[in-house]
């Protein structure tokens, strides 16, 4: 029984990220109409850490598996969970989506969703870090997994990942990073600019871990259903807020969107259709599914990795 639920919700999981990548608009057609060619990116401050949490992943899962047995500590389904969310990281942040969310802001808002409701729930339903962990030689993986003795790293840590200011925290890096001061600032600085791609992802991080494998686990779901159907509003509202403004509100943002045969407004526009309808419903279903778990009393949708 509970590995049918197990299964079962990591299936709900791996079905919302389809519906939500098959209503979010792709920028491809209106790429092969203007005849651009946005190309990879190469920058070393993404592809090297993205490189070394595959490795250490897969490392970490073969040397589980060659002493417990294939499929045993770490689950199929999570290792796939992981490839599945490690690959849209990669699409958000090498592909040529990146840099043509540079010229378009269709394409970057399509890109900080793939962070934060695409590749954030997978990775943290994964539970990546137990097998990475296999991935360092027994002395440095006992010290490694004993964060304790770290000057208040526990204290941080059950700050970073209750849901209340996790929540907090996602929502913060949301809307701050919408003011036309730090958005067009993001877009002229690249320091900026990767701090922004590090909050994204990051915060998403915490506020899934917070609601899926949180310290309460199932008695904490209502709270988590609470927690979702808030982020789901505040982000609908943003997206009301770009959708339906008359005029654009980030000066470098969209100078180039008549490359694609829309104006700087219409761009903005479409952006905010994409916050408002695909990013706050997934939230949404999110949150029915947890209230589902939480009224049925389903065992939870997260597993420890050993």
């Amino acid at each position: 029984m509970r590995r049918r639920s197990l299964d079962r919700t990591a299936a709900i999981v791996v079905a919302s990220q389809v519906i939500f990548l098959s209503v979010a608009p792709s920028p491809a057609t209106a790429h092969e109409i203007a005849g651009a060619s946005p190309g990879l990116t190469t920058s070393a401050s993404i592809t090297v850490p993205l490189a070394a949490a595959l490795l250490l992943y897969a490392t970490g899962c073969a040397r589980l598996w060659l002493r417990a047995g294939w499929g045993r500590g770490i689950r199929l389904w999570q290792a796939n969970c992981f490839a599945l969310g490690w690959a849209l990281l990669a699409v958000a942040l090498v592909s040529p989506l990146h840099e043509l969310g540079e010229r378009l802001f269709t394409a970057h808002m399509i890109e900080h969703e793939l962070l934060m409701v695409g590749a954030a729930p997978l990775l943290v339903l994964s539970r990546p870090l137990g097998a990475m962990l296999w991935a360092f030689p027994p002395a440095a993986r006992q010290a490694l997994a004993n964060p304790g003795g770290w000057p208040g790293a526990k204290p941080a840590w059950r700050g970073l990942t209750e849901p209340a200011s996790a929540t907090i925290l996602h929502g913060a890096a949301i809307w701050l990073w919408h003011l036309p001061p730090l958005f067009d600032a993001a877009l002229s600085n690249e320091v900026i600019h990767w701090l922004q791609h590090l909050s994204f992802p990051s915060s998403a991080l915490f506020f899934w871990w917070a609601l899926l494998n949180g310290r309460r686990r199932r008695a904490g779901y209502g709270a988590a259903t609470f927690y979702l159907f808030f982020t789901s509003l505040h982000c609908g509202l943003l997206g009301l807020i770009l959708a339906f403004c008359r005029s654009p509100l980030f000066a470098s943002q969209g100078v180039r969107a008549a490359e694609w045969g829309l104006t700087a407004l219409e761009d903005q526009q479409l952006a905010g259709f994409i916050m408002w309808i695909p990013t706050a419903g997934f939230y949404m279903v999110a949150a029915l599914v947890l209230a589902g778990f939480w009224i049925g009393g389903s065992e939870d949708p997260a597993v420890p990795v050993s």
